[in-house]
């Protein structure tokens, strides 16, 4: 979490329903959720574009790495999808800070969509959150890595890979994740530009020397350099620490949305590849959704979904008394949230209104 033989309720990728073939063969819709987003892109053209975009998906095989130890798929017709921003700085994202050797997962949301496929929750994950972390299995030494206890959430990602954070997530919200998409700095980067950037607007003015980012009050748009910028600022907004950064990111991720939405590239093959490309190029998935023909039928039970239908949270945290740079669960009101996806309804505003992360005005910076 055979696919085929699940119930058709379920987004699955068996690829789009059959018309009657046209002169050349057409691509539906490609989804991309990255950095905490959404970002339904299409494509069209002859065979050769379809081979290209799919040589460019990469797939991680979650379900063979974790084995039949996880939540129940619990098969309703809705979805949840663990999506990770990953800040390695090797290659062409050494420019965003020195390359450690190991990555970790920048940005983290679990995204819960609802069983009609009309509505969705994102809960956002502070990676700076001490949870409990299962035995893992790295996924480059392959050797095991032992549980560890008050640790930060990112680290899971940093230990084991995709199939680590994955089980992490399982572990802390009971819940079987259905699908794992990742997008790093690079690739986010280049789909902002192709698709001409995103439109923000700022209630004051934004300046930190760590992201790079100088934004006067006022609408702006933002080239990818500067989209990255904002989701990476943290010192200049808020009460400078990752919750505030977060709350940007939830910002900047419905602007996304509605950008996408308002691209008109259908009637512009050449713009429409390019996106496409750019997308696929940009996207780790778990193997279930590294194809072309997969992808778009997943991004078929999604295409009703707009900003508006999205509840974006930050998972209840408070503050570690020995450690003012790290947060930890709210038990009880974490397991409100859990209780709400796995029923398939809203989150509470009862769950968040405690949190930490529900505080400051961070959130108010951008719109």
């Amino acid at each position: 979490m055979s696919e085929q033989s699940r119930s058709a309720g379920r987004i699955r990728g068996t690829g789009s329903r059959r018309r009657k073939p046209p002169r050349a063969r057409r691509m539906k819709r490609i989804a991309l959720w990255g950095a905490a987003a959404l970002v339904v892109v299409g494509g069209s053209g002859l065979g050769y574009a379809y081979f290209t975009l799919n040589g460019n998906l990469k797939g991680v095989d979650i379900d063979a790495a974790l084995g039949t130890a996880r939540p129940d798929d619990v098969d309703n017709g809705s979805q949840d999808i663990l999506v990770l921003g990953s800040d390695s700085r090797s290659g062409a994202n050494s420019r965003y800070g020195a390359d450690e050797g190991t990555a970790r997962a920048d940005t983290a949301m679990i995204v819960h969509v609802d069983e009609g496929h009309t509505s969705a929750s994102v809960v956002s994950v502070p990676r700076d959150t001490l949870v409990d972390r299962p035995a893992c299995t790295s996924d480059t030494t392959g050797e095991q890595v032992a549980a560890a206890h008050r640790t930060m959430f990112n680290s899971a990602y940093q230990v084991g890979g995709p199939a680590c954070a994955v089980k992490t997530v399982e572990a802390m919200s009971g819940i079987r994740m259905d699908h794992y998409v990742e997008v790093d700095f690079t690739g986010f980067k280049k789909l902002i530009d192709v698709l001409g950037g995103v439109e923000i607007t700022t209630s004051q003015a934004i300046d930190d020397p760590d992201s790079h980012l100088r934004l006067a009050p006022g609408t702006h748009t933002l080239d990818g350099e500067q989209s990255l910028g904002l989701v990476r600022t943290r010192h200049s907004v808020g009460d400078g620490s990752d919750l505030g950064r977060i709350q940007l990111q939830q910002a900047f991720v419905k602007a996304l949305m509605d950008r996408t939405a308002s691209v008109g590239v259908f009637s512009d093959p050449k713009t429409l590849f390019r996106l496409a490309d750019t997308a696929t190029k940009a996207l780790t998935t778990d193997s279930r959704l590294a194809s072309v023909k997969k992808l778009t039928g997943f991004a078929a039970g999604l295409k009703g979904l707009g900003s508006k239908n999205v509840d974006m949270i930050t998972l209840p945290v408070r503050y570690d008394p020995e450690n003012p740079n790290r947060v930890l669960p709210q038990e009880k009101a974490d397991r409100q949230v859990w209780a709400a996806l796995r029923q398939d309804r809203p989150v509470p505003a009862s769950a968040t209104a405690g949190s930490a992360g529900d505080k400051g005005d961070a959130g108010k910076v951008v719109r």
